[in-house]
C-alpha cells in the first residue's frame, strides 16, 4: 500500500466505527443520532505486492492442522461443533459478574492438564486475584501461564517468549496500542487490538478466547467489525439471582450456530450441565391451573420448560401484559387469538406469563402451552397433569407444525410425561390418538381445539375430555 499526497476529508461513527465519505446524521450502521464526525483519512492506493504463500488447489491443502481439541468441558465442546480449533480466535461476551472470567480459567486449567501450553492475560484483574480464584476452583497447573498486561506490545512479547497453544485475554476492551488514537476499549483502540491478536493468533496457530463486554441493551460493546473478524461469537447469559448459567453460539465457523451450552457456577467454580431439564419444570404435587410445559429446540437438544400464567380482573383502563422470559409481542397476539377464535375475553384483565427457573423461550413453538396456561388461569380449571404442549399459533387459531417433533417426544416421554398436545399431522384426522415412545399423542388442529381436549374451557366437564 502506498499513501498518495492528497489527503480528504472522511467521517467516522464514534460508537462503531463505521465510515462514510459526507457526513450524515445517523449512523448508517449502529443506527446512532449524531455518533458521525470529521476525521482526515488519506487516501490509499493499492499496488501489487509479494504474497506470503503461493496459491493452491484446494485439494491440497492440509487440514491436519485444523482439527477439532477438546476444551476439557463437554459443554463447551457443544457449542463449539466439536472443541477447539488452532488458529481460531472466539469472542467470549456477557454481561459483567456473569461468569465469563471463570469459564475461562476452567477452560484454559483443562487445557493445562493434558500438557498442552496455556497463557491467561489478565487485564482487569491482578495476577494475584486471579491465583486466587485458581486456588478456589482447582486450577493452579505448571503449564498454565498467567500475566497481566494491558499494554499490547507487551502481550505479543508474553506470546513470544510462552509460545502457548490456547491464549485467553481477559478482556479485549481493556488492552491499549500505543501509537494508536483512542483509550483503551475506544473504536479504534478495540479494532487494532483485536485485529493484532487474531494475526498472531492465524499466523501461529494459537487459539485465542477474546473476552468482551457487553454494552446495557445486552449487545457486544465496541465496533461490529470486532465480530466480523473472529470465527465464533459466543453469549454467556444468565440471571444473576440463579446458579443457571448458559452459552449460547451466534457465529460459529466451524460448527452449527445457536446451539446452547448449560453450567453451574457456585463458589467452587463452574461445571457442565449435561441434563438441564429439570430445572425448568416445576413438580406439583396436584394439579395447578395456569400452568403448562412446553418443548422448545436449544440449537440440537429439546428442553422441557414450564410456562406459568395469572389472569385477573385489571382496575386500570389499559390491563397490563407482563412476561418474564417469553416474548412480549408473540404472548400480546396470542392473547387476540385467544379472543377472536376460542371465545376467552381478556381484554379487561391482567395477564402475566413468566417461565420457571430463568429459562428463556423464543421460538413460536411454545404458543400452544402459552396460550393454554393463559385460559387455564382464565378459568380456573386445570389442564391434566403429566401433560405438554407444541405447536406454533396462527392468526386465523390454527396450529401449525414445528420442527424436530420426534425428539421432543422423545425428551417428553424421557422425563416421565403420559400425553403430548400437538399439531396435525398430514392426512391425520382433528382429534384423532396415537402412541409415540410410550406417550399418548393428541393431534390437533386449531387452538379451540386443544382448548377443548385439555379441559380448560368453561363450556366443559372439570372430569370429561378427548384425553379420557
Amino acid at each position: 500500500m502506498s499513501k498518495s499526497a492528497k489527503v480528504r476529508p472522511a467521517y467516522r461513527c464514534t460508537e462503531c466505527g463505521w465510515e462514510t465519505t459526507k457526513w450524515v446524521g445517523r449512523c448508517g450502521e449502529c443506527q446512532a443520532w449524531g455518533s458521525v464526525a470529521e476525521t482526515a483519512a488519506p487516501t490509499m492506493r493499492a499496488t501489487a505486492s509479494p504474497v506470503t504463500t503461493p496459491a493452491v488447489p484446494i485439494g491440497q491443502v492440509s487440514v491436519e492442522d485444523s482439527q477439532f481439541r477438546t476444551s476439557g468441558v463437554p459443554e463447551l465442546d457443544r457449542v463449539l461443533g466439536g472443541g477447539l480449533v488452532p488458529g481460531a480466535a472466539i469472542l467470549l461476551a456477557g454481561e459483567p459478574g456473569v461468569g465469563k472470567s471463570t469459564l475461562l480459567l476452567e477452560v484454559a486449567a483443562q487445557t493445562a492438564r493434558v500438557r498442552t501450553r496455556t497463557l491467561y492475560v489478565t487485564g482487569e484483574e491482578s495476577a494475584s486475584q486471579v491465583r486466587l480464584r485458581a486456588d478456589r476452583t482447582g486450577g493452579v497447573h505448571d503449564e498454565l501461564f498467567l500475566a497481566a498486561e494491558t499494554d499490547l506490545g507487551a502481550v505479543l512479547t508474553h506470546i513470544e517468549q510462552v509460545r502457548p497453544t490456547l491464549l485467553v485475554i481477559d478482556s479485549v476492551q481493556t488492552i491499549g496500542a500505543s501509537g494508536i488514537e483512542g483509550v483503551p476499549g475506544g473504536v479504534t483502540q478495540v479494532k487494532e487490538v483485536a485485529a493484532a491478536l487474531i494475526r498472531v493468533a492465524k499466523t501461529r496457530n494459537i487459539t485465542t478466547v477474546l473476552v468482551g463486554h457487553v454494552t446495557k441493551d445486552g449487545s457486544i460493546a465496541g465496533p461490529r467489525v470486532l465480530e466480523h473478524l473472529v470465527d465464533v461469537v459466543l453469549h454467556f447469559e444468565g440471571d444473576r439471582n440463579s446458579r443457571f448459567r448458559m452459552v449460547r453460539a451466534m457465529k460459529n465457523r466451524f460448527g452449527p450456530i445457536d446451539e446452547v451450552g448449560c453450567f453451574d457456577l457456585s463458589s467452587e467454580g463452574i461445571r457442565a450441565v449435561t441434563d438441564p431439564t429439570g430445572l425448568f419444570v416445576e413438580h406439583h404435587s396436584s394439579q395447578v391451573p395456569g400452568t403448562c410445559v412446553a418443548v422448545s429446540m436449544e440449537g440440537r437438544r429439546p428442553m422441557l420448560a414450564e410456562v406459568q400464567a395469572l389472569v385477573t380482573p385489571s382496575p386500570l383502563e389499559r390491563p397490563r401484559r407482563t412476561t418474564s422470559g417469553i416474548d412480549g409481542s408473540r404472548v400480546a397476539m396470542i392473547l387476540a387469538v385467544l379472543q377472536q377464535h376460542a371465545g376467552i375475553r381478556l381484554h379487561q384483565h391482567d395477564v402475566f406469563a413468566s417461565t420457571v427457573g430463568g429459562a428463556r423461550i423464543t421460538e413460536p413453538a411454545a404458543d400452544l402451552a402459552i396460550a393454554i396456561a393463559i385460559a387455564s388461569s382464565m378459568t380456573g380449571l386445570a389442564p391434566p397433569k403429566g401433560i405438554v404442549a407444541m405447536g406454533e399459533i396462527g392468526l386465523a387459531g390454527e396450529l401449525r407444525r414445528v420442527r424436530d417433533l420426534p425428539q421432543r417426544l422423545a425428551e417428553a416421554a424421557r422425563q416421565g410425561f403420559r400425553m403430548a398436545i400437538v399439531p396435525c399431522e398430514p392426512g391425520a384426522a382433528d382429534n384423532s390418538r396415537r402412541q409415540v415412545d410410550g406417550m399418548q399423542v393428541l393431534d390437533v388442529s386449531t387452538v379451540a381445539s386443544a382448548l377443548t381436549a385439555v379441559r380448560v374451557t368453561n363450556g366443559h366437564e372439570r372430569g370429561r375430555g378427548p384425553l379420557d
